[in-house]
């Protein structure tokens, strides 16, 4: 079965994780995730993680290492999430999403997380963490 893949930014900046409000579909409205979207034919997943950002957020980003394991999202599509360096800009709810916020790692269960982006977003906070003085 061929999937699709979703790819998710574990963006940091200045030692916390940025954490984005989906506004649409209804089904995901309200809950908290890593911004990110498809890769289309023909992109790499991180040139996908580039561009989504960029769309969704206005953000230059620079993908670093992906994490762990992969998370069945349904109708075909795949979770994959990379840790992600912002570059420059500032974060702003474009497409897609409400609300923006960054979190240090203690905060991690200040939002409420979409349960897909939950395995990654613990992963993702276990390194953030992991790098702090």
């Amino acid at each position: 079965m061929n999937q699709t893949v979703v790819v998710a930014g574990a963006v940091y900046d200045r030692g916390r994780l940025l954490a984005a409000r989906r506004s649409a579909p209804p089904e995901l409205a309200g809950g908290w995730e890593l911004p990110g979207g498809k890769v289309e034919p023909g992109e790499s997943p991180q040139q996908a993680l580039v561009r989504e950002l960029r769309e969704e957020l206005g953000i230059e980003t620079e993908p670093l290492t992906r994490i762990a394991g992969e998370w069945p999202l349904g109708a075909g599509l795949v979770l994959h999430a990379w840790t992600a360096r912002l570059l420059h800009g500032e974060a702003r709810p474009l497409q897609d999403h409400d609300a923006l916020r960054w979190l240090a790692p203690e905060e991690a269960d200040a939002v409420d997380w979409l349960p897909q982006d939950r395995p990654a977003v613990a992963e993702a906070m276990r390194i953030l963490a992991a790098c702090r003085p």
